[in-house]
């Protein structure tokens, strides 16, 4: 006797909500690229580059633009959940499409864990009571059952406070750049590479502004819950990295033009920038950078949910992590284990070892969605009648990507690519076992 359709579980991208349209999609990208790392950025930069730091943010915006080409040409010839994981596994099979979910998913981890750290700091420097360990912990544990609240009540939710967190914190940011632009000595920025300090310091920058630029891997996850993928995925990626990169050249410039010397100086070098320009604001945008946090780490929940919701589909997590519930359609279990698992990290404080893996995890997958891209494009993939986007040049966008990725992993250490190597030998362990898992006949009862 089949089950009344009213309680069968839900599974698969039929059981979503395609309630996610260009504007939406364009703030998740914004939100989760615009975390914590913007506002430490300047002051690094600075540090590695002097005054010619604003020529790595346009070196990294010449890497990032053909990958965001790439991501806009695949995503529109694809429309399940599960962002690179879903278009690795669509044109290279699926060992290809598990190692780019695995990596994203530890990545992610990190990356949540780390700016809620980053965020517990912020809130400290606010209101120091917040310094305490209980205290934090606190914090911590409150906010990340906010962020599984806004989520666990539907899609629409979840993306309103995406859209809402994105407007708050980039209003305050764009004035920033905007205004301070009037004020900025020139002789403290340099677009020459005769000032540049060395080839090794640029590589290092450029790694720094891969890490600041990524992002939009998370927030094109759930692909099945997008109105219209092949015009809404196109447009929703170019119009973010644009915004994104004249928000980050602005802050740079202003921020160097302002303080000078002392940017590279400084903990907290927007906010002091904007304290340069008018001592209240330096209290504002250590407001704004809280606001700024907490919407990366609500699309970062937001997306990679959805990430562990299509291995759980596929059969590489348990079938549970592929069900949504029946009242709000939402991957409940998936969002549980994120949320709790990147909690746990947060409350330690520290994640360099998952740092270290994400940063070349991140250029890596870069680098094999430009390859799915130009091979999607080359066999004509289609998973929707929509007409998708087509990258001009056949396949030498692909190929700028693919260089300029490998051109910036190049610059990783030894200590950073043997860390890799071990997770990634660990991850194909996993993918056996599972493979094996799944061949195994059930026992008769």
């Amino acid at each position: 006797m089949s089950e009344p359709a009213s309680i069968r579980p839900l599974e698969g991208d039929a059981a979503l909500i395609r309630a996610v349209g260009t504007f939406a999609l364009t703030a998740a990208v914004i939100n989760v690229i615009i975390g914590g790392g913007i506002f430490r950025m300047p002051s690094s930069l600075a540090t590695q580059m002097g005054s010619a730091a604003p020529l790595a943010l346009l070196a990294g915006a010449l890497a990032i633009i053909p990958v965001a080409l790439c991501f806009a040409a695949i995503g529109s010839r694809t429309q399940a959940t599960g962002g690179p994981y879903t278009y690795l596994t669509a044109v290279f099979g699926p060992f290809a499409g598990f190692l780019a979910g695995a990596l994203m998913w530890i990545s992610n981890i990190a990356s949540s864990a780390g700016v809620a750290a980053a965020l517990s700091v912020q809130v400290a420097t606010l209101v120091p009571a917040f310094a305490d360990t209980y205290a934090r912990a606190g914090l911590l544990t409150a906010v990340y059952l906010l962020l599984f609240a806004l989520n666990a009540f539907g899609v629409r939710l979840g993306a309103r406070a995406i859209a809402v967190l994105a407007t708050l914190k980039l209003l305050p940011l764009f004035l920033l750049a905007g205004i301070g632009v009037f004020f900025v000595d020139w002789s403290q920025v340099s677009f020459s590479f005769g000032d540049v300090p060395s080839v090794s310091a640029l590589g290092a920058s450029m790694v720094l502004v891969m890490f600041a630029y990524s992002g939009m891997e998370t927030a094109l996850v759930p692909s099945g819950e997008l109105r219209d993928p092949a015009r809404n995925v196109p447009r929703a990626t170019i119009a973010a990295i644009l915004l994104v990169v004249l928000l980050y050249l602005g802050l740079q410039i202003v921020g160097q033009g302002l303080l000078g010397d002392g940017l590279a100086k400084s903990g907290v070098p927007i906010a002091d920038t904007a304290a340069a320009l008018w001592a209240p604001g330096r209290t504002l945008l250590l407001i704004t950078a809280c606001i700024s946090m907490s919407g990366f780490m609500l699309g970062n929940l937001l997306g990679t949910s959805r990430l562990v919701f299509a291995l759980g589909r596929d059969g590489y997590l348990p079938r549970a992590f592929g069900r949504v519930t029946a009242a709000h359609r939402v991957p409940l279990l998936a969002l549980a284990v994120h949320a709790g698992l990147a909690w746990a990290l947060a409350l330690g404080g520290s994640f360099d070892a998952l740092a270290l893996i994400s940063g070349g995890a991140i250029c890596l997958t870069y680098g094999f969605v430009s390859l799915a891209a130009w091979r999607a494009q080359r066999i004509d993939l289609r998973q929707n009648g929509a007409a998708p986007f087509m990258m001009p040049g056949g396949p030498l966008i692909p190929a700028i990507s693919l260089l300029a990725m490998l051109a910036i992993t190049a610059t990783l250490t030894a200590k950073e690519w043997s860390a890799i190597g071990i997770a990634l030998a660990v991850l194909v362990a996993v993918y056996a076992l599972l493979r094996m898992l799944r061949r195994t006949p059930a026992t008769p009862a």
